[in-house]
């Protein structure tokens, strides 16, 4: 192979991570949405913009059929308890993690997750808000907090550092970043990756 042809397969590699370390940077450093809609178990559209009067909302993607949704069921009903007396408000999203899977709310709320009661288990239809978001995995968690132009990304990702263990969490991410942002503070770290099903698009 020629010098000349390695150099251009080499800046042909460059630049295609600039630009998908571009594109990263643009789905999870400081950014905004506007608003969406959703369905509730009333087949009612439910829109972010609604809660525009809430000090943060946490949009949570979530899976009957994933194992790891389930073993997040009692940290997301005692995280939805304690931070909606503060003014934040969660929404549960079912998000089928393959092509087959049904976004039916009957299968959603086989999670049986026991939070406030205003807790709205919602569709996603067509999977729009999830790609909005970039979510990629259940569960996955996005924060977001009112602002000017609509609603701040201010963390996208993983809840805490051990899915498996409860009893074993050293690091508890969405959490952190919720007392920060209700302090008035930078979030923190943006984004965590987790483990978690791969959400899979139509």
């Amino acid at each position: 192979m020629s010098f000349r042809r390695i150099s251009v397969i080499a800046a042909a590699a460059l630049l295609f991570c600039t630009v998908a370390a571009v594109g990263v940077a643009r789905a999870q450093g400081s950014r905004s949405v506007s608003d969406f809609s959703l369905k509730n178990g009333a087949n009612t559209e439910v829109a972010l913009k609604s809660y525009a009067g809430s000090k943060a909302v946490v949009v949570v993607f979530l899976n009957s059929s994933c194992a790891y949704s389930k073993l997040y069921q009692n940290r997301l009903s005692a995280l939805s308890g304690q931070y909606s007396s503060r003014g934040v408000q969660f929404l549960f999203i079912n998000a089928p993690i393959n092509l087959e899977a049904s976004t039916d709310l009957g299968e959603a709320e086989k999670l049986k997750i026991k939070a406030t009661a205003d807790l709205q288990l919602l569709t996603d239809e067509g999977q729009k808000v999830s790609g909005l978001l970039g979510a990629t995995k259940t569960p996955e968690v996005v924060l977001l907090q009112p602002a000017a132009d609509g609603f701040a990304v201010r963390y996208k990702g993983a809840i805490d550092d051990n899915p498996l263990v409860e009893g074993d969490v050293k690091e508890r991410y969405l959490q952190q970043a919720l007392d920060n942002v209700l302090a008035g503070r930078p979030a923190g770290v943006a984004d965590k990756r987790g483990a978690g099903c791969l959400i899979k698009r139509n």
